[in-house]
């Protein structure tokens, strides 16, 4: 009997507390009872944090990556393995390097690799509308993506390169990050590979 009523007050403040409940009655010799409630909001908020983790919303999870051992540049060379083109750009990202590569035909292609193994994860075609002025951008440029991303390593990790096709000053944009955070933007040219850095880096 007294089981039956820690139960239903169990139940009872489940329910007006707005979640579920899992209730758990112990009966003694002496027909004491105890009960034990755990809700499920509680495991909610367990598995959040632990999301948050695995996605990286600290400041360090793009450095965390990279110290997996594969850099822009070989992530770079692995999805060109796999998708014969020009690599526009490489990002760490969501856990994986992403490499979009413009290939023949003016086809756009976006190639997952696994930072720490420099395996293909999955490819995809995209729908993209500027590849003739990518192909300007590039047009008598002699360092490639590749190039720009083992260039800018002399200065930290770098964690992304990216084409600048905008304007007269156009080149390959590298951002690097120290084990503590630290960000910079640096500039790669073109045609000599010289790393400045970016102006407009804060």
């Amino acid at each position: 009997m007294k089981r039956n009523i820690v139960i239903a007050v169990v139940t009872a403040a489940a329910l007006v507390g707005g979640g579920t409940a899992t209730a758990l009655a112990v009966a003694g010799d002496d027909d004491d009872t105890t009960s034990v409630t755990r809700t499920d909001d509680d495991r909610d908020d367990r598995a959040e944090d632990r999301s948050d983790d695995r996605n990286g919303d600290d400041d360090d999870g793009a450095v965390r990556a990279a110290g997996g051992g594969v850099t822009a540049a070989e992530a770079v060379t692995a999805a060109l393995k796999h998708t014969p083109g020009t690599a526009v750009s490489a990002e760490l990202d969501d856990g994986s390097w992403e490499v979009d590569v413009l290939a023949e035909g003016d086809t756009w292609h976006t190639v997952r690799i696994a930072p720490d193994s420099g395996k293909v994860l999955g490819a995809q075609k995209d729908d993209e509308d500027d590849a003739a002025e990518v192909r300007a951008a590039l047009k008598g440029a002699s360092v490639t993506a590749e190039d720009a991303a083992k260039a800018a390593a002399a200065k930290g990790t770098v964690v992304s390169v990216d084409l600048d096709d905008d304007g007269d000053d156009r080149g390959w944009e590298a951002e690097t990050r120290a084990s503590g955070g630290d960000e910079r933007d640096w500039r790669v040219g073109l045609t000599t590979a010289s790393v400045t850095a970016d102006r407009d880096d804060d």
